[in-house]
């Protein structure tokens, strides 16, 4: 539940205008976008953290429709400057996620065969 602080942040805060798409997580594949959460926030905070990690899986999976504008909110503690950048890469990610008949984001699927021929190829 928002507290009045939160209500307050969400009001004054700017989100960017993808944030008003909603993203039904019945489309998406979770275990995909838990991979790059898990990655994504590792790589912001410099170390694994599970209780972040978590708090962020239990934001995005609490609802079929989760809110986006709380989740920034929720995790700004966390990952400080670093949180719109994050939940805008994150939420992009959804909504690709969602028209996907995998569930899955192209923009992950593309970066997996990019990574996939670079092994292939043999480094001189």
């Amino acid at each position: 539940m928002a507290t009045a602080v939160d209500q307050k942040l969400l009001r004054q805060t700017k989100f960017p205008p993808e944030f008003n798409q909603k993203v039904d997580m019945k489309k998406v594949n979770v275990e995909v976008m838990k991979r790059w959460i898990a990655g994504k926030i590792s790589e912001i905070l410099g170390s694994e953290d599970d209780v972040v990690i978590e708090l962020c899986f239990n934001l995005l999976e609490g609802s079929r429709y989760p809110d986006i504008k709380a989740l920034q909110i929720s995790l700004t503690g966390f990952l400080d400057r670093d949180t719109p950048k994050f939940c805008k890469e994150l939420w992009n990610l959804c909504l690709s996620a969602q028209s996907n008949p995998q569930g899955v984001p192209k923009e992950l699927l593309e970066a997996k065969k990019l990574e996939l021929i670079q092994e292939k190829v043999p480094h001189l």
